[in-house]
C-alpha cells in the first residue's frame, strides 16, 4: 500500500515516518514538508538517517492524490478540512491527526479553536479514531479524526468506571502531565529549555481545547459527566501521565476497579491494566503504543477512587493510534507495524 504523510517535519510526522519506516508492505510514496522540500527526510529527523532514504516535497495535493492509497495529514489545524474533499474524491482513505474533525458539532470546534469549519458535510462523515471504543465504526470509514493525546488518556482511564455507574458522572478532575514534544516541534518562550527546564507549568487551565473533546466522548457513556482539566508541561521530551480523581458511588475496593477495568479492556492489544496499588510510570509506555492504567486508589473515608494512566504522547497519543487506526480501516492485524516499535525501560 502506498501511504503520503502531509506535513512530515513536525514530530508526529517524524513518528509516523519512523512507525511506517519498519511497516512490511507499506512504501511510503511521499511525505511533505514546506520548509524541508527537496531536503533529506533526515534534514529534519536525524534518527531515520540510514533508514529512509526519501525526500521532502511540496504539498501538491492532487498529484500526491493520484500516486497514494492512504494519506495522513499530520498538518496545523485548518489545513485537513481543506485538503480531505481532495483525497476523499480520489478514493483515498484518510486519517487526520489534527482537530479538524474531532467534534460532532463544529460550533464546539469554532469556539476553542478560533476558526471557522469550513468542510460540515465531511465532519459529519468523520468518525472518532479511538479504537477501544469504535473500532466497528472505523472499520466502515473513510475519514478517521485521530483524537488528541490528552483525550486518549482521559477517556479510556474514565470509561470503564462510568459505565459501571461506581463514580460520580459530574464530579470528575483530570490532572494531566505530558513531555515538552507536545507543544510541536516549533520552538515557543513557553517551551524555551530555561522556562522548561526544573519547571512544571500548567496552561489553559480552564479553557483547554481538549477539555470539550473529552467531555463529548463521555457524555456519550453518561450525560451527566463534567470534567474539570488542567494540562501541564514538565521537563520531560515525551510521555504522558494523567491523574484521575473522581468520589465513588459504591463501596468498592482497588481490586474490584481493577476487576471492572480488565473485563472491559479485554483482549485489547494495547491496553495494559496495572494491579491496584500499583502506579503506572511514565517511562514504562515511552516509544510505544501502549497505555498503562493502574493505581485504582480507595480513599473509602473519603469515598475517592484515584486512577492513574500513561502513555507516550507521541505514540499511542498521536501517531502510533493513527497507524492502528489505518490498519483497522484497511483490514490488516490492528497491531501490525506497532508490536515491534520498541518500549523503552
Amino acid at each position: 500500500m502506498k501511504v503520503a504523510i502531509i506535513g512530515g517535519s513536525g514530530y508526529t510526522g517524524g513518528e509516523l515516518l519512523r512507525i511506517l519506516a519498519g511497516y512490511p508492505g507499506v512504501d511510503i510514496e511521499a511525505v511533505t514538508s514546506r520548509q524541508y522540500a527537496g531536503k533529506k527526510v533526515s534534514a529534519a529527523h536525524p534518527n531515520l538517517e540510514g533508514i529512509l532514504d526519501i525526500r521532502f516535497e511540496e504539498p501538491e495535493l492532487s498529484g500526491i492524490a493520484e500516486r497514494a492509497d492512504f494519506v495522513f495529514t499530520a498538518t496545523p489545524h485548518g489545513f485537513a478540512m481543506e485538503a480531505a474533499g481532495t483525497f476523499l474524491d480520489a478514493g483515498l482513505k484518510m486519517v487526520d491527526l489534527s482537530g479538524d474533525f474531532r467534534f460532532d458539532d463544529p460550533a464546539t470546534y469554532e469556539r476553542y479553536y478560533g476558526i471557522p469549519h469550513t468542510a460540515p458535510e465531511l465532519n459529519e462523515k468523520a468518525v472518532f479514531g479511538l479504537p477501544e471504543l469504535y473500532r466497528d465504526t472505523i472499520r466502515k470509514a473513510d475519514l478517521v479524526a485521530n483524537i488528541g493525546c490528552y483525550p486518549t488518556t482521559a477517556i479510556l482511564g474514565l470509561v470503564p468506571a462510568l459505565k459501571a455507574g461506581i463514580i460520580e458522572p459530574g464530579h470528575i478532575v483530570v490532572d494531566s502531565k505530558s513531555g515538552i514534544s507536545g507543544a510541536g516541534a516549533r520552538p515557543t518562550p513557553m517551551v524555551h529549555f530555561c522556562m522548561a527546564d526544573e519547571s512544571a507549568l500548567p496552561y489553559k487551565i480552564t479553557s483547554h481545547r481538549h477539555m470539550p473533546e473529552i467531555e463529548q466522548e463521555l457524555k456519550k457513556v453518561n450525560p451527566r459527566a463534567r470534567i474539570s482539566f488542567v494540562p501541564h508541561i514538565v521537563p520531560v521530551i515525551r510521555g504522558m501521565t494523567t491523574t484521575i480523581h473522581t468520589f465513588l458511588r459504591e463501596d468498592v475496593t482497588g481490586e474490584d476497579v481493577r476487576a471492572i477495568y480488565q473485563d472491559f479492556y479485554r483482549g485489547e492489544p494495547f491496553v495494559r491494566i496495572w494491579d491496584a496499588g500499583e502506579v503506572p510510570r511514565m517511562s514504562a509506555s515511552r516509544g510505544s503504543n501502549y497505555i498503562d492504567i493502574g493505581g485504582f486508589g480507595v480513599d473509602s473515608e473519603r469515598e475517592r477512587l484515584v486512577m492513574v494512566v500513561c502513555q507516550d504522547n507521541l505514540v499511542k497519543g498521536a501517531s502510533g493510534q493513527a497507524v492502528q487506526n489505518m490498519n483497522i480501516m484497511c483490514g490488516f492485524e490492528e497491531s501490525a507495524g506497532l508490536k515491534t516499535i520498541g518500549v523503552h525501560p
